[in-house]
Formats: structure tokens, sequence, C-alpha cells
């Protein structure tokens, strides 16, 4: 999976949150609430883990994500980017100012050992 590579660089925390329901609109945050937060070497861990997520074909569920995870810089003000994922259609939506539209969707396969570490990291903080 392809994350924007000034956001990482720029990353200090990530915010983990467990959706609640969908946005109104692409461009705002997902509703839920924020479960963890992940600093320094936790938060580099997770973006190497998100970037190595292998790629699958889309199948339709309608998009339903559980989880997504919002990047800060030190300002801690906007989110750089907000990824949310769903586990059913193998899809991850993106947004935030630092995201590209060619970035704003993509598809990972949850199968995937690295997929189901992601997914066992976020449901141990909101079990």
């Amino acid at each position: 999976m392809q994350l924007p590579a000034e956001a990482v660089t720029a990353t200090v925390l990530i915010e983990v949150v467990r959706i609640s329901a969908l946005p109104t609109r692409r461009d705002v945050p997902y509703p839920g609430t924020a479960v963890a937060h992940w600093a320094g070497s936790d938060a580099a861990a997770a973006l190497a883990l998100i970037e190595s997520l292998p790629g699958s074909e889309q199948h339709r569920c309608g998009f339903s994500p559980g989880w997504s995870v919002r990047a800060y810089d030190d300002s801690l003000d906007l989110a750089l980017f907000e990824a949310a994922f769903c586990f059913t259609c193998h899809e991850v939506r993106m947004h935030g100012t630092a995201v590209p539209p060619a970035l704003a969707t993509q598809f990972f396969d949850p199968g995937a050992p690295l997929a189901r570490t992601l997914l066992s990291l976020f449901r141990k903080e909101a079990p």
C-alpha cells in the first residue's frame, strides 16, 4: 500500500480510531472513538506495516470500515491523512491535506499475515 511519502516523514503521532459510522462527506474525519495514540517508534512501525500491506482486488461489500488511523505532524493540528480500513471489501480510503487523488482509494489483502497483524494491533487497543 502506498502512503503519502512526505506525510509519513512528518508524522509524529498516529491516532487509532474505532469507526462508528460513515462520514457525511468524503473529506471529513470518520466518526468514532480514538482508542489509542502511537508515537515515536510505535508510530513508525505502524506506518511501515501499513506500507507493507500487499495489494488486492476490490471486493464489494458497500465499504464498512471498522478502523482508521490519523497521522499528525508535530503541530498536532489537522491530520495529514486519515486511512480507513474495510477488512471485508479489501478497501482503504484515504483523505487529508497530504493525500493526492491517486492514493485516495487502494486495495489490500486482509487475509495476508501483515494485514492480520495490523487488525490484531487495532483489536488490542479496543477489544
